[in-house]
């Protein structure tokens, strides 16, 4: 069956079309699912039941259901465990900010790009999510905790640009003014590296923010940590970020783990700050949290403070992330890790 939540509104008038309706459902039955948040079919109360009944033999409808949350007791972020139709596990986490509501999603269940300081990827990439299991993350959240989401940023667990064509409809229909509406400025999509989708999605000219997970200011260095810098180099990454501000004139974010004595030496920020010379960008420099698969850990305050000031004075745009969560398994895929042991 096919998945009515992933249908934009042109192609749903196409669907009811076919089913003999009037093109006017379309538009009902699209702002139940993204302005409503109807979990079924069922709450659509104002569609004739023969035409309801007719949605529910010809689509799917995905609903994810909640398994597990907790709520920070230090600053009131929240981790949702959710599960998938097929039993698939995907973490969700929602911060509460001055500026508004952020929630971080998942854009696969597991992944398969290996960064040896993560948890998500820790057994491989069992699938790719659907446009509608990554918008209903976000419905699910805002129906949890009864508050508008205004940011959404696809940094959970999965890699988004391996999932290039799901994660690209995801963005229209969260961005449709006839569903949640939420500003292509206010969405931030997390990569670790992949140069010919980084370009591809520069050509699409949108206006989110295009994050890069550096994480090390050499190959070599690099390459330890990320398996995908086997593939492409320092040098690649920043031409296809030099091409991505050239096109969208979005400036570039540059996420760097501070991992206690492998990355965080005074050498390791003067050679990040020549790379990113003359370019638009910012740095968001995150003390790594640490996961008990691996023995990293988080480099010392002194440390941070230091590479902070190097870049600094260098004329780099930098920020030290606020740290949420981490009494709740904070890092991505420490809570869907934790669940499966238990199954």
């Amino acid at each position: 069956m096919q998945d009515i939540k992933s249908f934009t509104l042109e192609e749903l008038k196409l669907e009811m079309e076919a089913l003999g309706e009037k093109s006017f459902r379309a538009k009902q039955l699209y702002q139940w699912m993204h302005q409503k948040l109807a979990r079924s079919f069922d709450e659509m109360t104002n569609l004739p039941l023969s035409l309801r009944e007719k949605c529910v033999q010809s689509y799917e409808y995905t609903s994810i259901r909640e398994v597990k949350m907790q709520e920070s007791a230090i600053d009131g972020t929240r981790k949702y465990l959710f599960e998938l139709k097929d039993g698939s596990l995907v973490e969700s986490v929602w911060m509460k900010y001055k500026h508004g509501n952020s929630v971080c999603i998942s854009s696969q269940v597991g992944c398969r790009m290996g960064c040896v300081f993560c948890a998500s990827t820790i057994g491989g990439l069992e699938r790719s999510l659907t446009p509608s299991e990554m918008l209903d993350q976000i419905y699910k959240v805002t129906l949890l905790t009864g508050e508008r989401v205004s940011n959404v940023v696809v940094m959970g667990t999965g890699e988004p640009l391996d999932n290039y064509d799901n994660l690209l409809r995801f963005i229209q229909l969260l961005t449709d003014e006839n569903g949640l509406h939420i500003s292509q400025r206010n969405i931030t999509v997390s990569t670790c590296g992949l140069v010919p989708q980084m370009f591809q999605l520069a050509d699409e000219k949108l206006q989110i923010t295009l994050a890069l997970s550096l994480h090390a200011s050499s190959d070599e260095k690099r390459k330890e940590l990320m398996p995908i810098a086997n593939k492409y180099s320092i040098a690649e990454l920043i031409e296809a970020c030099r091409y991505y501000f050239e096109k969208t004139g979005r400036r570039i974010t540059f996420e760097y783990s501070l991992v206690g004595g492998v990355n965080d030496k005074p050498e390791d920020a003067e050679r990040l700050a020549a790379l990113m010379k003359g370019l638009n960008c910012h740095v968001n420099l995150i003390p790594v949290n640490p996961i008990k698969e691996r023995d990293f850990v988080q480099s010392k305050g002194a440390e941070i403070a230091s590479f902070k000031n190097k870049l600094e004075k260098n004329g780099i745009n930098v920020t030290i992330r606020r740290e949420m969560g981490r009494d709740i398994d904070g890092a991505c895929g420490q809570l869907r890790r934790r669940q499966k042991a238990l199954q």
